[in-house]
């Protein structure tokens, strides 16, 4: 893991670098097309995203069948999350349980829904009680760093261009079909075929800016959680080692994977993550060891620049300097 330092300037330059690109390509759209219909188009898309932002905790309650855990059924839990919330320096999130076999937590929110935190029923069967808390500490140090509503709002950014160049495109076969002037239409086509190639450039960036927050979150586990490292690490190995056994459920459910950027793991590379497992480790400190000594390969790396998460390998590497 980087410095903190070096961590912070990545993600600061990461995103200035992502604002600045959209910021030169957007005024090349307005002086290249007319500016109230890119306006227009603009407030649109951003308007459904940020709507789709404030109800998107009761799509993901529905999507993932969570329900908050009241205090009663599990006051232990609870009391970790309260004592962790208060060394972030946060309200206490609302401690939701999210009926999936498989091992994972994710944190989010919105204004209108507030802060959540969400554990799934499957992380409470295959992790013990301070690697849980580990867990949950990353996830607060998601909250706490803001990071819901910092991806939410570079991710507006790639919808933008995608849309303009889509009804670019549409807008260029239209006049194709029913105007006998077919005067700048190959032009209008070319132009939005490359602001959806720009819109998936951008995406590498939110990819990559989304990996640096992963490592910044493990950091703050690290902080809050006594011995939060080395426990983070064992969960994040046991993580994926159950996620690996458990094919046929993971298959089945495929459908829960479109907000898998807020786990804590990413369920869709559990395969190329846990490749350096043995098929029984002997304990759970082996499972780490197994992942450590794995060499990372061009594959590997060629993988992780598509993934919403770093490579297991590395974050592994990175807590075991922060223990």
């Amino acid at each position: 893991m980087p410095s903190l330092w070096k961590l912070r300037a990545s993600m600061v330059g990461t995103l200035a670098l992502i604002i600045g690109l959209s910021t030169l390509v957007f005024t090349l759209i307005l002086s290249l097309i007319g500016v109230v219909d890119v306006l227009v188009l603009g407030v649109l898309v951003v308007a459904f995203n940020v709507g789709q932002w404030l109800i998107s905790p009761y799509i993901i309650d529905a999507l993932y069948r969570t329900r908050e855990i009241p205090e009663s059924e599990n006051p232990r839990l609870h009391r970790v999350v309260e004592n962790l919330s208060s060394k972030s320096g946060l309200k206490k999130p609302k401690l939701m349980l999210a009926q999936i076999p498989i091992p994972n937590a994710f944190a989010y929110g919105s204004p209108v829904a507030g802060n959540r935190v969400a554990v799934t029923s499957g992380l409470l069967k295959t992790l013990d009680e301070g690697e849980i808390e580990a867990v949950l500490g990353h996830e607060l140090g998601h909250l706490k760093h803001r990071d819901v509503q910092i991806m939410m709002f570079v991710s507006l950014l790639p919808a933008l261009f995608y849309y303009i160049g889509f009804s670019l495109m549409i807008s260029s076969i239209y006049k194709s079909m029913y105007n006998r002037r077919r005067e700048g239409g190959g032009g209008a086509a070319a132009l939005g075929i490359g602001f959806m190639a720009f819109s998936w450039i951008l995406n590498m960036f939110i990819l990559y800016l989304s990996r640096l927050r992963e490592y910044y979150a493990d950091r703050h586990s690290a902080l809050i959680v006594e011995n939060g490292a080395q426990k983070l690490s064992v969960g994040l190995a046991k993580i994926v080692n159950a996620t690996r056994n458990m094919g046929r459920i993971r298959k089945q459910a495929q459908q829960l994977n479109a907000f898998k950027a807020l786990f804590i793991t990413d369920p869709d590379r559990v395969e190329t993550d846990s490749a350096a497992l043995s098929a029984a480790a002997s304990s759970d400190q082996k499972l780490v060891q197994e992942l450590l000594s794995k060499r990372l390969t061009t594959l590997d790396r060629i993988i992780e620049i598509f993934s919403t998460h770093p490579n297991i390998i590395k974050r592994l590497r990175a807590l075991q300097e922060l223990s």
